[in-house]
């Protein structure tokens, strides 16, 4: 399956990059905690952050396969180190990534079609508290049969790094694929503006305050690369370890992964 995905991107001229999985930083997305080393560096909960640095640098579309960490992640779903694929495509949105995704799916899962629905039909609202939403949302998705469906027009206070779209009822241009009733893509047409990205860290920060939690440093040399200038693109990320359940019909993560319990 690896070759499979290499060789879908090396068609499309995308490159492989490798970007580091020890960080200074991490993000500061109140719904995902990081893991800390006892020096202070945190293991990389996704490479977005280096990825983008390099496109802002002048790279071409590139991707990345391998490793990611996040604290406190334990289930059949779960895990805290787990396999992401992530890949950015210059002048995509996110229709145009979308529709890249599915060919990728396809060519692994076999062809099947696809449903799209919006986080308000499933969620009820885009209104209201984020952690109430998260779960309303998180309701709905269990309870979906095998069926593919891309949920999109996510609230503003579920854009994370996507840009928003709409005037008098703007909605970000974030979508996550849904596989059978299990999340395993979430992909945006990216935010370019450092100001609003400061902005959304700090708020962010807010929030871990609010619950009693430690906020995080902001990624500094992220907002001054994108400051000088982040292409307009597209992103998305996948979790392949799900993906390999998928393909194989497993119904937990520890029976596709080799060390499960290390």
């Amino acid at each position: 399956m690896l070759a499979q995905i290499r060789a879908f991107f090396a068609e499309r001229d995308v490159i492989e990059v490798q970007t580091p999985t020890l960080g200074r930083t991490s993000v500061t997305e109140p719904q995902i905690e990081s893991l800390c080393t006892s020096a202070g560096a945190f293991l990389q909960t996704s490479p977005e952050h280096y990825m983008k640095r390099m496109l802002a640098a002048g790279s071409p579309s590139i991707y990345q396969l391998g490793p990611v960490y996040r604290a406190g992640e334990s289930g059949h779903l779960h895990q805290e180190e787990f396999t992401m694929l992530e890949w950015y495509r210059l002048g995509f949105d996110d229709q145009a990534l979308m529709a890249e995704v599915a060919a990728l799916i396809d060519g692994l899962l076999g062809p099947a079609p696809y449903e799209r629905m919006t986080y308000e039909s499933l969620a009820g609202t885009v209104l209201g508290d984020p952690a109430e939403l998260d779960l309303a949302y998180a309701e709905a998705i269990e309870s979906f049969g095998p069926v593919r469906c891309f949920v999109t027009d996510f609230p503003v206070n579920q854009a994370a790094l996507a840009r928003l779209r709409g005037d008098r009822e703007p909605r970000a241009a974030r979508f996550e694929l849904i596989i059978d009733g299990v999340e395993l893509a979430n992909g945006y047409h990216e935010l370019t503006d450092a100001a609003e990205l400061a902005a959304r860290m700090a708020r962010d920060n807010q929030q871990r305050l609010d619950a009693g939690r430690e906020p995080m440093a902001r990624d500094e040399r992220l907002l001054a690369a994108m400051a000088e200038g982040l292409p307009d693109c597209a992103g998305v990320a996948i979790g392949v370890d799900r993906l390999v359940m998928l393909v194989l019909g497993a119904s937990s993560l520890a029976e596709v992964v080799p060390f499960a319990d290390r």
